[in-house]
């Protein structure tokens, strides 16, 4: 059954890769035959896990890049494309989620929330998105949150975001089609680095079907699915893993 998740000759692209979900989507593609760009802040952290795609026989770059700012992602483009010549899965995962009573937050904080979790990705998509077009085609993955559909309070600007993403994805998915399906994944909770800051109660359950928070592993299918071609019919979805979080 794995050959349906076979990425053999793909290239993968993405953002916030070097750790959480982000570095397991990354190891899991390099497991089905991709190679990989592994794009964050900190170069350092993304030399590491480009040395773990390495290791299992896959080719890798680690590229540094503030994904909220545009010049930034202009130049992971330019950068991503000068190395591999083609992006064919491009995977929006850098986020950011800060917990603040909503009338003590700042329009800075604001600004880069919203920036990181929609102006970003939509510059990276945009730009991605029309190469694939023009090109062979590909697989945009969105990560977006429960907090995107569901009450959340002192997240605001962030679940705002997060459903900006989900409406951005609908939207590109006709965009681009047919040759470049768009879809996003509505994720959580998961015990990223983020469940350091949780309590021993949020760490042990959760309010979803399953009772539990997820294993950053889990997430793997669910990018599989979207990332490989045998998803072929599958365009501006959002995926809900999530564990069947309550409304």
């Amino acid at each position: 059954m794995i050959d349906l998740f076979d990425l053999s000759g793909k290239v993968a692209l993405i953002t916030g890769g070097s750790r959480g979900l982000g570095l397991e989507m990354a190891l899991a593609f390099a497991d089905a035959g991709a190679d990989v760009i592994v794009a964050s802040r900190k170069i350092e952290a993304c030399e590491e896990a480009a040395e773990k795609i390495r290791a299992k026989g896959r080719r890798a770059l680690a590229l540094s890049v503030h994904a909220g700012k545009w010049e930034e992602v202009d130049r992971l483009v330019e950068d991503a494309y000068a190395a591999f010549g083609r992006v064919d899965i491009l995977v929006n995962n850098a986020g950011m989620g800060p917990m603040q009573p909503s009338h003590e937050v700042t329009e800075d904080l604001f600004d880069k929330v919203v920036a990181l979790n929609f102006k970003g990705p939509f510059r990276l998509a945009a730009l991605i998105g029309q190469r694939m077009a023009e090109g062979e085609g590909g697989s945009i993955i969105n990560i977006s949150s429960g907090a995107s559909w569901k009450a959340m309070p002192r997240v605001i600007p962030y679940a705002g975001a997060k459903a900006a993403l989900n409406a951005m994805t609908i939207s590109l998915a006709q965009e681009y089609g047919p040759k470049v399906r768009v879809n996003a994944i509505a994720a959580g909770p998961f015990l990223t680095d983020i469940a350091a800051a949780w309590t021993d109660t949020q760490r042990e359950s959760a309010p979803n079907a399953v009772g539990r928070p997820g294993r950053p592993d889990e997430i793997v299918t669910s990018a599989l699915y979207l990332a490989s071609p045998n998803s072929s019919f599958v365009s501006g979805v959002i995926l809900r893993c999530d564990g069947g979080l309550r409304g």
